[in-house]
């Protein structure tokens, strides 16, 4: 089966990374295009998901390599706004594990600033699944607007939430505060246990679950690095390993799980609605395609998810994976 389109809205940044270089007192960096939304939209197109990136893309340098990157890796870019703010820049540097840790220049630039007449005119009759998050969700003036947009795509379209909490730019305050009408939109949070702890500090993954079903998410998935991921559906949980890779870096590796989940599920057919069909069998299976598209982003610097040209080593990990790791279910009790 052939997937629906998946239509992404949110921001894209200028990943910049520090370069050795041998003048004193200068400092080289090298840009990536990224930004969570961003790189979702890409990861999907890559596997094959007909890709659509509703986004506001500066004229700039950085804009216009946005462009192309998106364009190359096959996303649909015709409702993309043509913005006259700069675009968003963060500057990263990587610890000895690869995790990054960003500084933001985000004062009013392109990707925050949407209104309700640029989304107004977008057609969602081809769409399954509509997903976001990440700043674009909580930076004004624009949140409003996207929350707007979702309550009115949520009749026809799946909703897909990922947080992505970024406490250098936002307080997550801002964050805890419009997390349960997120979830009362949203049919699927993903998240990963550093925003965890940003939104529920000192709270365990399983009582974190309950109280986002509570307030209406019907599938939740917290990602946990190298300890993999735990999905819950309406509380009945399943944990799935991550597969092993040497790691470059992190970055990127959150919204390519993303892609890898909605992907699958959308191949099978159940996006579309409010996932009455889904089952743990079926999240099983779809946590563990995310965990090989994160691996291979791991793999290699930046956020440069794999094409689907290289699922034959997604296939070559799952055998090896299958072989080695029993997977580990547990249910909600009284349920």
């Amino acid at each position: 089966m052939s997937p629906r389109q998946i239509t992404v809205l949110g921001e894209c940044v200028a990943d910049a990374f520090t370069e050795p270089i041998s003048v004193p007192y200068e400092l080289a960096l090298r840009v990536l295009p990224g930004g969570g939304p961003a790189n979702t939209a890409v990861a999907l197109a890559r596997l094959g998901t007909p890709a659509r990136f509703l986004a506001r893309l500066s004229g700039d340098v950085f804009g216009r390599l946005f462009r192309a990157h998106l364009e190359a890796s096959g996303v649909d870019l015709s409702y993309a706004v043509a913005a006259a703010e700069p675009s968003t820049l963060a500057v990263a540097e990587l610890d000895a594990e690869g995790q990054a840790a960003f500084s933001f220049h985000a004062q009013a630039t392109a990707d925050w600033q949407w209104t309700g007449a640029e989304l107004a005119g977008v057609d969602l009759a081809d769409t399954a699944c509509v997903h976001t998050g990440s700043l674009a969700l909580v930076k004004e003036p624009g949140a409003a607007v996207l929350e707007d947009f979702l309550a009115a795509a949520a009749p026809r379209a799946t909703i897909s939430i990922d947080p992505n909490v970024r406490p250098l730019l936002v307080h997550p305050e801002v964050y805890r505060a419009r997390l349960a009408h997120w979830c009362a939109l949203a049919d699927v949070l993903r998240l990963s246990e550093d925003d965890l702890e940003l939104l529920l500090p000192g709270t365990p993954p399983e009582q974190a679950c309950d109280i986002w079903h509570a307030a209406g998410a019907r599938l939740v998935v917290i990602t946990r690095g190298a300890d993999g991921a735990l999905a819950s559906l309406d509380g009945e949980r399943v944990q799935v390993p991550a597969v092993s890779t040497s790691v470059a870096d992190t970055v990127g590796a959150g919204d390519s799980f993303t892609a890898g989940l909605l992907h699958h599920l959308g191949a099978r057919g159940l996006l579309g609605g409010r996932l009455t069909e889904l089952r743990l069998d079926d999240v099983e299976e779809a946590c563990r395609f995310g965990t090989r598209v994160a691996a291979l982003t791991c793999s290699v610097a930046g956020p440069n998810p794999p094409w689907q040209s290289q699922l034959a080593q997604l296939a070559t990990a799952d055998r090896a994976w299958r072989a080695s790791t029993p997977l580990s279910r547990t249910s909600r009790p009284n349920r």
